[in-house]
């Protein structure tokens, strides 16, 4: 045994050493970094070595840890996937939770504990965390329907956690009776309705604001988290409840592949979730778990639950839903680790004293076995199921690389933001390219260059903010429009997303001369984005389809790219389909992946279209899919209607090119308009 440190640097530079070392040596032998810091705070803990004290300072940074992995969970559930397989993800979530929550609040009976501690332990090992997804989503076994049941499960398991804790707090709090139920509902119905009526309004105006630079981004979502942590105890609840409802509140607004996203997850995984782990492994007492026979099966006892309640739930709907072997391993895999909120109610338990020290001991080891064979299964299994899981391919095996024409500086976040997204949807590894063009000016190029240079450093810090590498580019020209395409032809570039103000040039343009003449020059995809408002601010993409123009080459190509934005978006789809064969467009559409759960509507006359646009409430976003001049699907109307709705509304809009292949492109001359009869549509 040591003497405490004292010095608030030395504990800091321990700390700090002890997270940076820990996961490291956890790789080494094939353990999960979490565990590492928990161990840590075993060894050097009051239990331990007693080098580190669990004092206000370790508890306050542990608090605001615990916080942090509540609010992100949050964040991160997929809402609408779990929408999409809420049937069987609803049926293995009710199973996964109460089967264990039952063995559990056995075995807490069994050990003489209050109705209230036995819940809460049986609550405990029904949540689960999802631990072993990283190695699902590394072996490409997202989309494998096992995988999917279970992360909407999950969603049915943490909410029900966050219930009974908030039950069982209650509980420990005073006379469980009729008006502690009633307080309880009504304090708690109060509170749900104020989080998701006001935060969400209060969101859309924040990120409105014009000038919001990153760090006032990052403390808006701070206030949110922690006023509604704050606000969660006048309710009765706990803070974890109120930070969990605040990531949910927030859900839509914070898309996975932003900046604000990544500037949140580095904040709490870097800092403050490990000064969590640290603190809970400040709890554990070994010498107390070796001390008696009682300490022991209650440790056995509790890890039984655990294992044989899941074991249970998998099998059960997996049989149900007729899986394989390997995907009920693979089910069983992902839902056996315990790490957030097992964590979480364990250290508010331990506070309201509803359990003691040996529980607590036998919940960190019960940790400790799940993460060891939790990412075991699913490594195992996930291997064997590789061979009968469909590979995705893609029509061409050029590297994805996208060039975002700047001008504005105001333009740099928006664009770099699609820029995201886009990447994102094309599971590109490629960095994005911003380039700025400066004309060639003998008395003002290198004024211009300073200035491009300057622009250009923004899109890099951004885009640094996001971990998204960028590729900048300046470039000196005569004519702009040229040395854009010239940028494109030496990148190789695939995919162009360019910034539009709402005013073209000249009135016989759509989108001023330059953006048209690279249009017009090129063959490869690109994005024409005029956005009043941040694009994670959309509650709903509506697609409008011209006639026709699912015989485009790049039709399936421009879908799979706008399902995987709605997704990123978290936001409802809607088609405009304006073809006179309403069902086989649909049905093209739906045999896309990813798989949404998408609405339709039929306007076959652009006049509708048209008005059905301008009607639209300011929070859709609308991405026409057009056509150059002269090929399938082209229209009058298409290049029309981008000055229509810049003229008429505020909506944010895309316009959305798809690719053409050049072999088959049949303008002819450039621009000449041809009949679209014998058109043919390969439904490969």
């Amino acid at each position: 045994m040591f003497e405490n440190i004292t010095e608030p640097v030395i504990i800091v530079a321990v700390a700090m050493i002890i997270f940076l070392a820990t996961p490291l040596l956890m790789k080494k032998i094939n353990l999960p970094g979490i565990v590492g810091p928990i161990l840590a705070g075993v060894v050097l803990g009051p239990n331990g070595l007693n080098l580190l004290a669990r004092d206000s300072t370790i508890e306050l940074l542990g608090t605001v840890g615990l916080l942090f992995i509540i609010f992100i969970a949050g964040l991160e559930l997929d809402i609408d996937g779990f929408l999409k397989y809420r049937h069987r993800s609803l049926v293995f979530g009710l199973l996964s939770f109460f089967g264990p929550l039952i063995l559990g609040f056995t075995v807490g009976i069994l050990f003489q504990f209050s109705v209230a501690g036995s819940l809460l332990i049986g609550s405990i090992v029904g949540s689960h965390t999802l631990l072993s997804y990283p190695i699902a989503s590394k072996l490409g076994l997202t989309k494998q329907k096992a995988v999917i049941t279970t992360v909407g499960g999950t969603l049915v398991t943490d909410v029900l956690a966050m219930l009974f804790l908030a039950i069982i707090s209650g509980m420990s709090a005073g006379d469980v009776g009729v008006q502690f139920w009633v307080r309880l509902l009504v304090s708690t119905t109060i509170y749900v309705g104020l989080v998701f009526i006001i935060i969400p309004s209060l969101t859309k105006h924040v990120f409105r604001l014009n000038g919001l630079d990153g760090a006032s981004e990052f403390n808006y979502v701070m206030v949110v988290l922690f006023v509604s942590g704050w606000m969660a105890m006048y309710a009765g609840l706990e803070p974890i409840i109120g930070a969990f409802l605040a990531g949910l509140s927030l859900n839509r607004y914070i898309f996975s592949q932003g900046a604000l996203m990544n500037r949140i997850n580095f904040t709490a995984n870097a800092l403050f979730i490990p000064f969590f782990l640290l603190s809970v492994g400040m709890l554990m007492n070994v010498a107390a778990l070796f001390s008696s026979v009682r300490a022991l099966l209650l440790t056995l006892f509790i890890t039984f639950s655990l294992l044989v309640g899941k074991s249970i739930a998998a099998y059960l709907t997996t049989r149900l839903f007729h899986y394989s072997k390997d995907e009920a391993w693979l089910v069983l895999g992902l839902t056996i680790p315990q790490a957030a909120a097992t964590l979480a109610a364990t250290l508010v338990g331990f506070d309201l004293e509803l359990i003691n020290q040996n529980t607590v001991n036998a919940i960190i080891i019960m940790i400790l076995i799940s993460t060891i064979i939790g990412p075991f299964l699913t490594e195992k299994h996930g291997r064997r199921l590789l061979n009968d899981t469909p590979v995705e391919t893609t029509a061409s095996k050029r590297a994805e690389r996208i060039l975002i024409p700047m001008s504005n500086p105001t333009s740099v976040e928006p664009l770099m933001d699609l820029g995201f997204l886009v990447r994102a949807s094309l599971k590109s590894t490629e960095p994005l390219y911003p380039l700025k063009v400066v004309k060639k000016h003998a008395k003002q190029a290198e004024h211009d260059v300073i200035d491009a240079e300057k622009m250009l450093g923004h899109a890099i810090f951004y885009a640094a903010g996001a971990e998204v590498p960028v590729r900048p580019l300046t470039r000196v020209g005569l004519n702009v429009g040229k040395t854009i395409e010239r940028t494109i032809t030496e990148e190789s570039i695939t995919t162009v997303i360019s910034g539009w103000s709402g005013t073209p040039t000249q009135s016989e343009k759509m989108f001023g001369t330059i953006i048209d003449n690279v249009i017009d020059h090129t063959y490869i995809r690109h994005l024409i984005v005029k956005e009043d408002e941040p694009i994670q601010m959309t509650k709903r993409l509506v697609v409008i389809l011209p006639k026709q123009v699912v015989y485009k080459p790049g039709f399936s190509d421009a879908i799979h790219i706008t399902k995987n934005i709605v997704k990123q978006l978290s936001c409802k789809v809607l088609y405009v389909v304006m073809d006179d064969d309403f069902e086989k467009t649909k049905q093209a559409i739906e045999a896309i992946k990813p798989v949404n759960n998408p609405s339709f509507t039929h306007l076959p006359d652009w006049f509708l279209v048209e008005r059905y646009c301008l009607k639209l409430p300011s929070h859709d976003l609308i991405l026409a899919i057009s056509a150059r001049k002269g090929t399938i699907g082209w229209h009058p109307s298409l290049d029309e209607l981008p000055r229509k709705l810049s003229l008429h509304s505020t909506h944010n809009f895309i316009v959305f090119y798809p690719y053409e292949n050049y072999e088959l492109d049949v303008r002819g001359q450039r621009q000449t308009p041809v009949s679209v009869i014998g058109a043919h549509y390969d439904e490969s």
